[in-house]
């Protein structure tokens, strides 16, 4: 079945090239002009991946990525790839912080975009090889995964982790207590996308840790100057 793409953005300009750019590929092509309305969208099901603009009227990208990962069931994990003017570091991270899981600076080429969106959607639907090979559940301490299912629990209750987050999760649990450096779990987590950077990963660590928070429990272990471990 084609994948469904939401392209989000108030300059018709922009919409038609990435557009065109995106529908080249055989995905279903819906757009949005501003936040709001990418919400509503998302929040009916059956988006794949949505492009979200950060500067929006009505709603910015930002907000309503927040409200996205608020929704309840699968639409909540709808991988994101933010486009902004901005390009300063802090700016990026702070649009992975809020559950983003990549981000694009504009102005951009329709073949990066489409790269981007490919890589986001293999993500979203790819399990860790090793995982594959073994078991499609990962138990590690008070902490459950469902590769198949791309489920999480932690003590029995549900943990809200986008595809982008459960790749670099399960990638951890599934060697427990193996140092990962930052260039392995790219290579692990984001085996299909050569645009990561090894600051995402951590940005995606904090994030992981503070959705566990509440329950008690660090799934992942800092090793000052190598990496990540399981904890």
């Amino acid at each position: 079945m084609s994948k469904h793409v939401l392209f989000c953005d108030d300059e018709a300009r922009i919409r038609e090239v990435a557009t065109f750019a995106l529908a080249r590929e055989g995905w279903r092509i819906s757009e949005a002009k501003d936040g709001a309305e990418a919400l509503a969208l998302v929040a009916r099901g059956g988006v794949d991946a949505l492009v979200l603009d950060v500067m929006l009227p009505e709603l910015d990208g930002l907000e309503a990525c927040r409200r996205i990962r608020a929704l309840a069931g699968p639409a909540s994990r709808t991988p994101i790839l933010f486009l902004s003017a901005r390009a300063e570091e802090v700016d990026r991270i702070v649009g992975l912080e809020l559950g983003g899981d990549d981000y694009l600076v504009k102005p951009f080429s329709p073949r990066e975009l489409v790269a981007r969106v490919r890589a986001l959607l293999r993500r979203a639907e790819a399990l860790p090889e090793p995982a594959k090979a073994r078991t499609t559940v990962l138990t590690h301490g008070e902490v459950e995964i469902d590769l198949e299912r791309h489920e999480v629990r932690c003590k029995g209750a549900p943990v809200p982790l986008t595809a982008t987050e459960l790749g670099v999760l399960s990638s951890l649990l599934e060697r427990p207590g193996i140092v990962l450096s930052r260039a392995q779990l790219m290579q692990r987590a984001y085996r299909y996308d050569n645009l990561i950077t090894e600051r995402t990963i951590d940005t995606h660590v904090r994030r992981i840790r503070a959705k566990f928070r509440p329950y008690g429990v660090d799934p992942v272990a800092t090793v000052h100057g190598v990496g990540y471990k399981s904890s």
